[in-house]
């Protein structure tokens, strides 16, 4: 292995280091809590090390995004692509079921990782939406939900069709998440939405 290459890869690895440090933290304290200073001390590299790599906070809000966006596309796929347990087998999932799935899924992700759901869409990151130059995971994310809504688009705007039913499962996780819609009619709610756009 070339020292160039042995370099490369131990800067990854500090990145990684860096990024899942500052997802711990912010699970447990919360992302006020994530200080350049705090990151330093619990990966055990100097500020200038974090700054060598990172601008700030706000950049490593953005990285940890990032991996999160690539985590949720690995698992709306599964949800959009998985049958149902009790479903014949060999016949695939029906589009009713993948978009099911998938909004239990996303539903899922933002209650269970709260403060990887805020890095990804309530905290103020530089990363570009909606157009042609943000990162991959941000598409494959966004195009899992184009692949569920798809047979349902008809003669609407596909990607205005998917931002709405984004929007909606947005809403539903924050409130809910906020304590502003009770959680236990949470499942009558998504079915509700659903059935708006499966019908």
């Amino acid at each position: 292995m070339s020292i160039q290459t042995r370099r490369e890869r131990e800067r990854a690895e500090r990145e990684k280091l860096i990024i899942t440090a500052a997802r711990e933290l912010a699970e447990a304290e919360g992302w006020e809590a994530v200080t350049t200073r705090r990151l330093a001390e619990r990966v055990e590299y100097s500020q200038p090390v974090l700054y060598s790599h990172f601008k700030g906070k706000g950049a490593i809000m953005a990285a940890v995004a990032v991996e999160g966006f690539a985590e949720m596309a690995e698992e709306l796929r599964a949800a959009r692509t998985t049958p149902p347990e009790g479903a014949a087998g060999g016949q695939g999932v029906n589009p009713a079921a993948g978009l099911a799935g998938v909004a239990r899924a996303y539903t899922a992700f933002a209650e269970r990782r709260p403060a990887l759901y805020d890095a990804m869409f309530r905290q103020d990151v530089d990363l570009p939406f909606a157009t042609p130059e943000a990162p991959a995971p941000l598409w494959a994310a966004f195009n899992e939900l184009v692949e569920a809504l798809r047979p349902y688009a008809g003669d609407d705007d596909l990607g205005l069709l998917v931002e709405t039913f984004w929007a909606a499962l947005h809403g539903l996780a924050t409130l809910t998440r906020g304590g502003r819609l009770p959680r236990h009619e949470h499942d009558r709610r998504l079915a509700l939405l659903l059935a708006r756009f499966t019908t």
